[in-house]
């Protein structure tokens, strides 16, 4: 039997994994070098909802209010559980637009049908809809959308995977990792941002042609900070929003009560508050010192919301890749690194970064996959015939 190994966790990886549930295979692994679910991106799960504002897929982390005040750089949709309460420091919303979803169109609804993803109903200031479009909350966190996919898929699921070589070995693909000995595979499919892909070492440095090459370094992303701020119980936010986007501070470029947003308010559970930086912010500070730039953006907070409470923790977020500013050209969602074995790259840097993008890029990965799993499963007859 195949074995198939798809390694990143994110949005695109969980939902092509989900895709693959019905194709003829042997075994599906899923590695991601977080600690959880989420993949590695930035905010924003929607269209456009307003000038310069980061529409990214990916980009979550669920943060435990215990959590001491630091700063640190990771997955765009890692979730870290909490006893009371959590926040998603990446994603915004997701927006879909049914005119231009098209066949993806299911795959909302179909998580709307198992309460994965309900109306945003909150008001927000500032956001700028497109006629028929729809935005929708994770009320457990847009992790959960993840969650759900990658339970669908039936993989077998690993965290803390960090994956550093992919080389040839008789036929198969050996996949070597920071821990543990190397295993071999007879798909891979890498989903994680295209930067780390270039990083990989072994075989597939060469395996990668020069067009190709000059293809993904021709992709960008840009970077921002968020900053969640976590609050006791009882603690009162005297704002008439749920979120607001701010377009005149070179700082701030979104606030949200988080919990409020999420409609997910408790007389148990303390408010949450996340704040998402400028793209320009993001850029300046992106090596900066992480407890520099949060006292930065808590300044410039403090002059947007001067009746925000103190918090009881903080957690500052870099996002590195946060959104995708220009993808591979003329890409169908993928790109196959080489045939027979099949190695095969997608994620949002193929498409575009919204929920559509990695979607459009999961269904794009399992139709050119599902080919070479139905190979796997015509010479298994042939041999038991034999």
């Amino acid at each position: 039997m195949a074995r198939v190994l798809v390694v990143g966790a994110g949005l695109t990886g969980a939902a092509g994994a989900a895709l693959l549930r019905g194709a003829p295979r042997g075994q599906l692994a899923v590695w991601d070098k977080a600690r959880g679910a989420g993949g590695s991106g930035g905010p924003g799960l929607g269209g456009k909802p307003g000038p310069g504002v980061w529409c990214v897929v990916w980009c979550v982390s669920r943060v435990s209010r215990r959590s001491v005040t630091r700063c640190r750089a990771g997955g765009r949709m890692s979730t870290t559980r909490a006893d009371r309460g959590s926040a998603d420091l990446g994603a915004q919303f997701v927006t879909c637009e049914p005119e231009l979803a098209g066949p993806r169109l299911s795959f909302y609804e179909e998580l709307v049908t198992h309460g994965i993803l309900k109306p945003l109903t909150a008001p927000v200031e500032g956001l700028v809809e497109r006629e028929g479009s729809r935005n929708f909350v994770a009320p457990q966190g847009i992790s959960s959308v993840v969650k759900y996919y990658l339970e669908q898929s039936g993989a077998e699921v690993s965290y803390e995977q960090h994956v550093t070589h992919i080389s040839l070995r008789d036929g198969r693909w050996e996949v070597s990792r920071k821990a543990g000995p190397p295993e071999q595979f007879d798909v891979v499919i890498l989903t994680m941002p295209v930067p780390q892909i270039l990083q990989l070492q072994g075989d597939i440095v060469n395996i990668i042609n020069e067009s190709q090459k000059q293809q993904l370094e021709s992709v960008s992303y840009s970077s921002r900070y968020a900053l969640g701020l976590f609050y006791e119980a009882g603690t009162g936010i005297g704002v008439p929003w749920a979120a607001r986007y701010i377009a005149d501070n070179p700082c701030v470029r979104f606030i949200s009560i988080d919990n409020k947003k999420r409609n997910i308010e408790s007389p148990a559970m303390g408010p949450s508050v996340v704040v998402h930086t400028t793209v320009s912010f993001g850029s300046e500070h992106l090596d900066s010192d992480p407890a520099d730039v949060q006292q930065i953006i808590l300044s410039h907070l403090q002059s947007v919301v001067p009746s925000l409470p103190k918090p009881s923790s903080i957690k500052c977020h870099r996002w590195r890749y946060s959104q995708v500013t220009r993808a591979v050209p003329n890409c169908p969602g993928q790109m196959i690194l080489h045939t027979q074995p099949l190695l095969i790259c997608g994620g949002d840097g193929f498409t575009r970064s919204n929920f559509d993008g990695c979607i459009e890029s999961a269904m794009s990965l399992a139709d050119a996959v599902k080919p070479h799993l139905q190979q796997f499963q015509t010479q298994a007859a042939k041999i038991s015939l034999d």
